[in-house]
């Protein structure tokens, strides 16, 4: 089975949907690691229930930046991954990592990519008075929020929502793509050409266009 790892900053919850799906088995790999820069984050106590080696790897601890992304690939590399996950990792990835797990690390959006990358992509939408919004999990490269899709979900944006009741319909949608979209990895279906991320058939189906996700 694949081996991935969790890097997340804060309560969790996009990591514990990927905890769930694993023990159901609707993601056909092992969690080998959650890596976050926050000691008090809640995810750190999700990791330990479910039995998930825990490195924490503190930003404030380290004289620069560059340290602290020298010392963050030092773990990544030790884990050997085949799938690295930002779940709610607050930190933006420097390029260095990126290059060296290029088509290894993805990343959940709480928009619908390209409109309102980067933080507070609800009040974003908001303020700019969509009437749809939704989550997208891509690939991650050197850009903001710029890297290939692989999955996206849409919801309304209803009358009256504010920033915490859309981001509330945002999140369930979160907790769904993200598990499917790392099965569809783990299950080598992802091929990436140029921007365009392609979803292959199963073993078996003669069709191209791929399945629906679940």
């Amino acid at each position: 089975m694949k081996r991935i790892a969790v890097l997340a900053s804060g309560r969790g919850s996009n990591f514990q949907a990927v905890i769930d799906a694993i023990a159901d088995g609707r993601i056909p790999a092992v969690c080998c690691g959650l890596v976050t820069d926050n000691p008090s984050a809640y995810a750190v106590t999700r990791a330990e229930k479910a039995g998930i080696p825990v490195f924490i790897v503190d930003f404030t601890t380290f004289p620069s930046k560059d340290a602290y992304e020298q010392a963050l690939l030092r773990v990544l590399n030790d884990l050997s991954a085949d799938l690295y996950i930002l779940a709610g990792y607050m930190r933006i990835v420097g390029p260095n990592i990126v290059h060296r797990l290029k088509g290894k690390m993805i990343n959940i959006h709480p928009a619908l990519l390209p409109s309102f990358p980067g933080l507070h992509a609800q009040r974003q939408a908001l303020a700019y008075g969509v009437k749809v919004s939704g989550c997208t999990v891509h690939f991650v490269d050197e850009g903001m929020d710029s890297g290939p899709i692989i999955v996206q979900a849409s919801v309304p944006v209803m009358e009256g929502d504010d920033e915490e009741s859309l981001a509330g319909r945002i999140l369930a949608e979160e907790h769904r793509c993200l598990p499917a979209a790392i099965c569809l990895f783990c299950e080598g279906r992802l091929e990436i050409r140029d921007r365009r991320v392609s979803v292959l058939p199963e073993p078996g189906d003669r069709s191209r266009t791929g399945r629906k996700i679940p």
